[in-house]
């Protein structure tokens, strides 16, 4: 009789081996797919926190990605005086530049108010002294504050405009 029941105990404690066996596979199944499904999300959310800061700091208003080539606004030459330097002598800045927008409908946009687009730059170029901006970091500056004025609502409670950069094509201070 006792070897019977070590035959029918070598089965049960097999069985009961099997068990754990497919528990802990159960287990650390389980622990993969909820350890993976939660990296997923934190890792998709801290990739769309990293590509929405550079945006959001040079775009605040960029609410999807540019899909295609860049779009591209020239900006006729126009002549402006600058305010006096310390000769008090007269100058004057010959500027063309072409404008990067975030798209075809912006582009649209801002070739249909390309008369406010010019007011616009006159005025803040009109407030300029020729050593603010005959530097490279000036020209920098200047470029920055073109991006800020045009990113102004054309329309009253409309949307900012999408300016994404500024490309001075001739800039000639005399």
């Amino acid at each position: 009789m006792k070897a019977d029941q070590k035959v029918e105990a070598a089965p049960g404690g097999g069985g009961s081996k099997k068990l754990i066996i497919i528990i802990l596979a159960v287990v650390l199944l389980l622990g993969g797919i909820g350890g993976g499904a939660a990296w997923f999300f934190l890792h998709g959310k801290g990739d769309a926190a990293e590509e929405e800061a550079p945006a959001k700091n040079k775009h605040k208003n960029a609410k999807k990605a540019k899909a295609g080539p860049p779009e591209y606004v020239p900006v006729e030459p126009f002549t402006v005086n600058l305010q006096p330097g310390d000769s008090g002598a007269d100058q004057y800045l010959q500027l063309a530049f072409t404008l990067e927008v975030g798209g075809l409908e912006e582009k649209e946009n801002v070739k249909n108010n390309m008369a406010k687009v010019r007011s616009r730059m006159l005025l803040l170029l009109s407030s300029k002294r020729a050593t603010d901006i005959n530097t490279p970091d000036g020209k920098i500056q200047l470029a920055k504050e073109i991006i800020a004025q045009l990113k102004e609502p054309f329309e009253d409670r409309g949307s900012p405009q999408d300016i994404e950069d500024v490309l001075f094509t001739s800039f000639i201070i005399q």
